[in-house]
């Protein structure tokens, strides 16, 4: 497998690719097994693609969120799970140079480079349970996380919780394997099998005043808010690449085994006019979110590039394309993943293909944030100029 040298160009998706084909030959398996890609993981780490987002002055590729959220893309239409756990890397990556110190920043850039390390999260903003308590020069974590996205195989968790005199929440970095931090592996859910986004309990965890991000680190600037948005805009990546995904395994068993029906009057399912029809109806729906998607996707690295000096303004425009964008890869996504079967039949149904999966994965994270509330807000936009209020889910 081709491994990224930060001396000499390279091109990324070319190795990313090479990673696809892989993952490929056993998403199957995989999805019916369910628990930690760990070799999949592990073929990530020797890619060299955990450093994309690293400046080149800290040992890193250098490159764009573009880059990253195309490879996200591209996972996504073969194994969505991987799709999330990578994309999430670097949501949590990052954190530190929204939030915290310039020499926070410099650290975690560098040894994620160096090493390289693979990040998890026990973040989850709506679970209150863990809770942070100061004891001289260190805070002790203790209490639960659900969610935690990445967290089994990780080396470094990104975790939010509760201070307990309720000033508002304390975000940290630390090492996934540090005492008192249990993982605990009970991710059994029907889609995303493998995102290990089960639980973790910490029992009087110990935190280093230097791995305290929140202090005194500007969680209120514009350039800091974004952070709500890269977790929009990775997963707006991921169901559109699960509808990709859904759409090419729907083609190609269609013209491989599909049979026309009786009264069609064809003697080919690749002839049969309604399969035509439903095959024309999902490739502009299918346009259209990937137009909404690629210009979010550029408006999202246009904020980013802006840093400190990004605008409310700014933001709030970010905030609607990324919004526009995963509210219409959300309604193709479960349209294509369910109406495939339209155009494959009931053969298709058979567990060995499992082509279900790209519905369960996607059923799987819409629910955690109903597209119901975007329509409002963007609704709120459109007709009162409005933007809404930066949350997790914005």
């Amino acid at each position: 497998m081709t491994t990224i040298s930060h001396q000499a160009p390279i091109d990324y998706l070319a190795v990313a690719d090479e990673l696809v084909d892989t993952f490929s030959l056993t998403a199957i398996e995989r999805d019916i097994k369910g628990g930690t890609a760990k070799a999949e993981r592990d073929l990530i780490r020797r890619s060299g693609l955990l450093a994309l987002l690293v400046p080149k002055s800290f040992g890193g590729c250098g490159d764009t969120w573009l880059t990253v959220l195309e490879i996200v893309r591209r996972f996504a239409r073969v194994d969505s799970s991987i799709a999330h756990l990578f994309g999430y890397h670097f949501l949590n990556l990052v954190t530190p140079h929204m939030y915290g110190t310039e020499e926070q920043k410099r650290r975690y850039y560098m040894e994620t480079a160096n090493k390289p390390l693979f990040w998890g999260n026990a973040f989850n903003p709506l679970d209150q349970r863990l809770v942070a308590v100061r004891e001289g020069d260190r805070y002790y974590l203790s209490g639960t996380k659900r969610f935690c996205s990445g967290a089994t195989d990780s080396d470094l968790l990104l975790v939010s919780a509760k201070h307990e005199e309720g000033n508002g929440p304390l975000i940290a970095v630390i090492p996934t394997r540090r005492e008192g931090v249990n993982v605990l592996n009970d991710w059994d859910n029907m889609g995303q099998r493998q995102t290990d986004s089960g639980g973790i309990e910490f029992s009087r965890v110990p935190v280093e005043l230097g791995e305290v991000l929140d202090t005194p680190g500007p969680i209120g600037t514009e350039f800091s808010k974004l952070r709500s948005s890269i977790s929009q805009i990775i997963l707006t990546h991921v169901y559109l690449g699960i509808a990709e995904g859904a759409f090419e395994q729907a083609k190609l068993y269609t013209a491989s085994s599909a049979r026309a029906w009786p009264a069609s009057g064809v003697s080919s399912a690749a002839q049969d006019p309604y399969f035509l029809r439903h095959y024309g109806d999902m490739w502009v729906r299918l346009e259209a979110a990937r137009v909404l998607v690629e210009r979010a996707a550029r408006d999202f690295q246009s904020a980013w590039e802006k840093e400190w000096g990004l605008t409310e303004r700014e933001r709030g425009e970010c905030m609607m394309s990324i919004a526009t964008a995963k509210v219409m890869t959300t309604q193709v996504g479960l349209d294509i993943t369910s109406r495939m079967f339209e155009v494959m039949g009931s053969r298709a149904t058979s567990s060995e293909y499992r082509y279900d999966r790209f519905w369960r994965n996607l059923r799987t994270h819409t629910l955690h944030d109903p597209v119901e509330y975007k329509l409002k807000e963007l609704g709120n936009w459109a007709l009162n100029g409005q933007f809404p209020q930066s949350s997790s889910f914005f």
